[in-house]
């Protein structure tokens, strides 16, 4: 998948995923710019990648037209626009009956203003270049009901129906404009390690221990990858993606639609092999043992 004669923006690209994606599309041979509010990560992580860092809100409107500014008085028309920065719920109540309104608004501020206004700015700014390829970074909470996290998911489930509204309209213009969303399942990145230390904390495990059990509901085997997110957004936004628009891209290692999987494995209660029936009073609407629901998305 060759980049070359490419620019591309990756937002929130100082650390984990956006610094994994940013470190692909440069290694395919695409111009990079990365953007966060952390400036001293930003400008740490361009020197590692050999990318220009400039400092910017996703949720600020004037920021997106500065970012603009720069990289088309810097490298010319905008190519790739990868919308990944995004926050997550602190540890408070997240149920539907108890979410804060306050923090309702600080995660859709980010998570969903910051992707409309990207996809607003790129538009215009890819008129200029002839075409180009939107990824938005959604996450499988935009696919399942996610009462343990209410504002997260639903701020995901905003960037899924606000993908395919950009793909439609950019075709119905003849922009030659795609938009794809991306949706990873739990990633193995610091900030997922973080939380799950604490979580093993609170249970009394060992943090392996609940690496294990999120591994053991996954039909691969394996948590997701940086790398892995990082490979697919190269994918969309090359020219051999040409044909995938308004598209919904999971990578979850089946997760989401082999979603009967940790309930037929390893002694579930759909486990064909097990020495006693289903019908034992485990609700196949909630997780078995072993219940994950409080977790925090990591994405």
């Amino acid at each position: 998948m060759n980049l070359e004669d490419r620019v591309a923006v990756v937002t929130g690209g100082a650390s984990g995923l956006g610094f994994a994606v940013a470190q692909r599309l440069a290694a395919q041979g695409a111009t990079v710019i990365i953007t966060d509010i952390d400036q001293a990560a930003g400008s740490q992580a361009s020197k590692q990648l050999d990318a220009t860092f400039v400092a910017h809100d996703v949720a600020d409107e004037t920021s997106w037209q500065n970012l603009c500014q720069v990289v088309r008085q810097k490298f010319g028309p905008l190519n790739v626009l990868v919308n990944n920065a995004g926050v997550v719920a602190k540890a408070e109540a997240a149920d539907p009956e108890h979410q804060s309104l306050a923090e309702w608004h600080r995660l859709f501020a980010v998570n969903s203003d910051g992707v409309f206004l990207g996809c607003k700015t790129a538009i215009g700014a890819m008129r200029e270049a002839g075409g180009g390829a939107i990824i938005n970074v959604s996450s499988v909470a935009a696919l399942l009901a996610t009462p343990f996290g209410t504002a997260y998911g639903a701020t995901k489930a905003v960037v899924a129906h606000l993908t395919r509204t950009v793909a439609q309209y950019c075709a119905r213009e003849k922009l030659d404009v795609r938009c794809n969303s991306i949706h990873p399942g739990d990633i193995r990145t610091p900030l997922w390690d973080q939380w799950a230390t604490g979580l093993a904390t609170e249970r009394g495990v060992t943090f392996e221990a609940i690496v294990a059990e999120f591994e053991g509901m996954i039909p691969t085997g394996r948590m997701t990858t940086p790398e892995d997110i990082a490979a697919s957004v190269a994918f969309l936004a090359s020219d051999e993606a040409r044909q995938i628009n308004g598209a919904q891209i999971v990578v979850d290692g089946g997760f989401v639609s082999c979603n009967t999987y940790a309930l037929t494995t390893s002694g579930g209660p759909l486990d064909p092999h097990r020495s006693f029936p289903a019908s034992d009073g485990v609700s196949l609407v909630h997780p078995p043992s072993g219940d994950t629901s409080g977790k925090e998305p990591a994405r």
